[in-house]
């Protein structure tokens, strides 16, 4: 698989991990909750579309934090047995899938993953701002932080 997108998505597996631990800090808003769910819930519908499976969850599920955490854990190993199984060959692949308003529609595996990393990036920001406006601490997810770190190799 192109190692960017390797990097893209295991840096969006630990910042996925960074935000649900920022959540636990103390009673997380209801939206940031919210969000997270449909982080965890966008992530394994698009994976189902690429896999060609069924969704296991709506876009927008209902979840507790323990679920969240659950179903993380259990995305983390399905992108890595993805990512694993992935080849250049398979990024050009174009994957047909009806969105959520019922439109058809053909997406490449490389716009699509790359569409799952920014998307949660997107809602991670969400959760980072409504965490701070409730006094709380948010995930420092930034990606070049996860680099330097030594998150993301």
């Amino acid at each position: 698989m192109n190692a960017q997108m390797d990097r893209l998505l295991r840096y969006d597996i630990w910042a996925n991990g960074e935000t649900l631990n920022s959540l636990r800090q103390d009673t997380p808003p209801a939206r940031s909750l919210r969000w997270m769910g449909h982080i965890v819930g966008a992530e394994l519908l698009w994976l189902a579309r690429l896999r060609r499976e069924p969704a296991s969850l709506p876009v927008w599920p209902e979840l507790a934090l323990d679920q969240c955490a659950r179903h993380l854990d259990r995305l983390a190993e399905m992108w890595i047995e993805y990512l694993g199984d992935a080849n250049e060959a398979r990024l050009t692949r174009q994957v047909s899938y009806t969105n959520s308003k019922g439109e058809q529609w053909a997406s490449g595996v490389e716009d699509i993953l790359t569409h799952v990393t920014v998307h949660s990036a997107y809602h991670r920001g969400q959760i980072a701002s409504d965490l701070r406006a409730a006094g709380l601490t948010p995930a420092y997810t930034d990606f070049i932080h996860a680099v330097r770190q030594g998150f993301v190799a």
